[in-house]
C-alpha cells in the first residue's frame, strides 16, 4: 500500500485509473457531472480553484478534503466536518459463508440506489457512480434495501462506498455483509480495501474498526460551491 497515494488519494485517482471519468487542467480535477461530485488537487492544502472553477456550475456543491484555508474569491464554503480515512488490517482472506445472496446492481437500479442514497446520505453519489466499480445490494421485493460498492482507485487502493442500509431494515448485518463481499472480491484481485467515514457517524466508524479496518488519517472534509 503507498501512503503517497493514500495521502492524496482523489488526485491520484483522478489523474489515474479513472482519469476517464475526470474533468479539469493543470493540477485540478473533479469526477464528471453525474458522478459523485469530488475534487480533487495537486496540491491538496493549496487547492487550485481558480483552474476548476470553468468545469463547475454556479450552486453546484463539491466535496474537498485535505483543504482547510479560507474561502477563495467567488467560491463559498457550504459545510465543513472531517472524516477518518481508514484501511483494511485483516487477514488475507474472508471466509466465504460470511457474504449474502446479493445483486450485483446496474444500470437499471440507478433509480432505487437514489432513493436509498437520499434517504441514508453515505457520502457523494451521482446517477453515474456505480459505473466506478462494482455494486451489491440486498431486496426486499423489488425494493433495494441495503447497498455497497466502490468509487476511487489508484493503484492497488481500492475504496469501499457507497455503503446504507434502509432504516427499516438496520441492525441486520446487511451492510456489513455486503462490505465483505467486496473486500473478498478485492483482496483476490491483489487490491487493498480502504474506505471514509464522516467523524460524526460513531456507529459507523465502530462498525468498521470491528471489521478490522484501522485509522489512516483523520481529514478536514469540506463541502464547496462557486457563486
Amino acid at each position: 500500500m503507498s501512503s503517497l497515494l493514500l495521502d492524496n488519494i482523489f488526485w491520484h485517482t483522478l489523474t489515474g485509473a479513472q482519469a476517464k471519468y475526470a474533468e479539469g487542467v493543470n493540477g485540478a480535477r473533479r469526477y464528471a457531472r453525474g458522478f459523485s461530485p469530488i475534487l480533487g488537487f495537486a496540491d491538496p492544502e493549496r487547492p487550485d480553484f481558480e483552474a476548476i472553477a470553468p468545469y463547475c456550475d454556479p450552486g453546484e456543491q463539491l466535496y474537498c478534503a485535505e483543504w482547510s484555508g479560507a474561502a477563495p474569491p467567488a467560491w463559498r464554503i457550504e459545510a465543513e466536518s472531517t472524516m477518518f480515512r481508514m484501511v483494511w488490517d485483516g487477514a488475507a482472506a474472508v471466509p466465504a459463508d460470511e457474504l449474502p445472496l446479493a445483486l450485483q446492481l446496474g444500470a437499471e437500479h440507478v433509480p432505487q440506489a437514489l432513493e436509498l442514497t437520499a434517504l441514508t446520505r453515505p457520502g457523494p453519489f451521482g446517477p453515474r457512480t456505480m459505473e466506478l466499480g462494482d455494486y451489491f445490494g440486498c431486496f426486499e421485493g423489488a425494493r433495494l434495501v441495503a447497498m455497497a460498492g466502490e468509487r476511487a482507485q489508484a493503484g492497488t487502493l481500492r475504496e469501499v462506498s457507497g455503503v446504507c442500509t434502509h432504516p427499516d431494515f438496520q441492525g441486520r448485518g446487511l451492510a456489513r455483509r455486503l462490505m465483505l463481499k467486496l473486500i473478498r472480491r478485492q483482496l483476490q484481485r491483489g487490491q487493498n480495501p480502504f474506505l471514509h467515514v464522516m467523524r460524526e457517524n460513531q456507529a459507523a466508524h465502530s462498525l468498521y474498526q470491528r471489521m478490522v479496518f484501522r485509522d489512516y488519517c483523520e481529514t478536514v472534509v469540506r463541502v464547496v460551491s462557486p457563486c
